[in-house]
């Protein structure tokens, strides 16, 4: 009976992200602080992602904890090799026009049997922003409060969210093709709240499309705009970090909180069981961390184009020559569905060339990674989660942004915060070349490291007891999880 009567007391969170790596990580890194917190939690993934854990974590992976636990709702997309990501339009397409039904199946379900199942009430939905398309109406019909948490920077969301306007002042669509190459999209739009001096190619690029119908435009348009429906919206960054646009969320979206970087909250957790609940979709190759003990500090380039870019044969053969001509070692990640449509080929002279100074793996743990002392700069796609993990570790970053928020994280990046340099779109194997030599070598990659660890420091004192996303932490909860109604 007294387990019962705790049960019924504890606030229940229910947790659900986008169906992507890099959603569901931090998603689950704010689930364990929670958890750590007195939060019942249920996560919900995919099936499709479910069982993507259970072959890369073993089969009592996702068994889940005493009071934190895992369901599943179909994705509603045909079967597909459950070692890639799932074809991008097709997943967003089913987010937004198939998921609504099982998650409020399964919600009901959950809330039925709670009692009986000695779990507490559910007490709100704590969902992915781009969810927003289910999410909202899903919360609505449930009776349930929800806020929405952000896995991408404030910037991100901010242009989404500017992309009805942009397309009511007619800047979007874009007229014909041409305007991807003639310079148009180095047009400034300067009255986006908090984002001065930011043009069209800074914004996330989805809006790069002359087709008013196309897919992924008003998926994420739609997205954006259902995003100030929620009670709040808590973002993985921080103050410091993003303080004009947070500045600027005041007269659009609900109270928001800055509370990043969660692993440095998650850090000061002292609860070793919460170590068996893990990310990863791939099976990590730990032996890159041995390997990385032989090198010198701030010796080596790590590269890692996260869980979704893709790349031509071409554009890895320019990179791979790039890095091998730089003549510095480096740990490069190449998942088996990098490269489009074929396995990823690097030629005899590039693995002559690099055998002594170069290691390629298929995943491995990023963060540990990123905090070697060896490793001393960062080649990667700009995702938010790998930015911000690079920040927390104090490395710079070479950008090579492939689409989504991407552009806009590398606007930021390189422009803003000191710490990256990015290279063309159109990658070419000299230019890669002089880049890591730069990051690596010269004065500006030394500028680079020195801001680097200036923002590491910051995030530091963000999560410290007092610091500011603690105590944004501290009212999130209070304030909008824990009100009672």
């Amino acid at each position: 009976m007294a387990f019962t009567e705790i049960a019924a007391n504890k606030p229940h969170a229910l947790f659900v992200p986008f169906p992507l790596q890099g959603h569901i990580k931090t998603m689950l890194k704010l689930a364990k602080i929670l958890y750590s917190r007195g939060f019942h939690i249920t996560f919900v993934n995919t099936e499709f992602n479910h069982n993507r854990f259970l072959h890369s974590r073993g089969p009592n992976s996702m068994d889940g904890l005493p009071g934190f636990q895992f369901e599943t709702i179909p994705d509603g997309l045909p079967p597909s090799d459950p070692d890639s990501t799932q074809d991008i339009p097709s997943l967003c397409e089913s987010v937004w026009k198939k998921f609504l039904q099982p998650f409020v199946q399964l919600v009901a379900k959950i809330k039925d049997t709670a009692s009986s199942r000695n779990m507490p009430p559910l007490t709100c939905i704590v969902a992915d922003c781009f969810t927003s398309t289910f999410a909202v109406r899903a919360a609505e019909e449930l009776e349930l409060p929800l806020v929405f948490f952000s896995t991408m920077s404030a910037s991100a969301i901010m242009g989404f969210k500017h992309y009805a306007a942009l397309k009511d002042k007619g800047f979007i669509p874009l007229k014909d093709e041409s305007c991807l190459t003639n310079g148009y999209l180095d047009t400034t739009v300067d009255w986006i709240p908090g984002m001065k001096g930011i043009r069209l190619r800074d914004l996330p690029s989805l809006l790069r499309t002359t087709n008013s119908e196309d897919l992924l435009f008003n998926f994420t348009m739609e997205t954006a705009e259902n995003s100030v429906k929620a009670s709040a919206i808590a973002i993985q960054t921080f103050d410091a970090l993003e303080r004009d646009v947070l500045a600027g969320y005041s007269s659009i979206f609900p109270p928001v909180y800055a509370i990043g970087p969660v692993q440095f909250l998650l850090d000061q957790i002292r609860d070793e069981n919460l170590d068996s609940v893990g990310y990863n979709l791939w099976k990590e190759e730990a032996e890159c961390l041995p390997w990385l003990d032989s090198f010198e500090p701030n010796s080596v380039v790590y590269v890692n184009f996260g869980s979704v870019a893709v790349m031509t044969q071409e554009q890895l053969l320019e990179f791979g020559m790039g890095l091998a001509n730089s003549k510095h070692p480096f740990l490069w990640i190449i998942r088996r569905d990098l490269v489009i449509g074929e396995s990823a080929i690097l030629p005899p002279d590039f693995f002559q060339e690099t055998k002594e100074r170069s290691l390629i793996a298929h995943w491995c743990p990023q963060e540990e990674v990123l905090n070697h002392p060896s490793i001393g700069g960062f080649l990667t796609h700009s995702g938010w989660g790998s930015t911000m993990e690079s920040l927390s570790a104090g490395v710079p970053m070479l950008c090579w942004p492939f689409f989504a928020d991407q552009p806009t994280n590398c606007r930021y990046s390189c422009n803003e915060w000191g710490v990256g340099m990015e290279i063309d779109n159109n990658v070419k194997r000299d230019e890669v070349e002089k880049l890591v030599r730069e990051l690596m070598e010269g004065e500006k990659g030394k500028e680079m490291r020195n801001n680097a660890m200036e923002w590491k420091k910051l995030a530091e004192e963000a999560t410290a007891p007092n610091g500011s996303s603690s105590m944004n932490l501290e009212k999130f909860m209070n304030e909008v999880l824990l009100l009672k109604d």
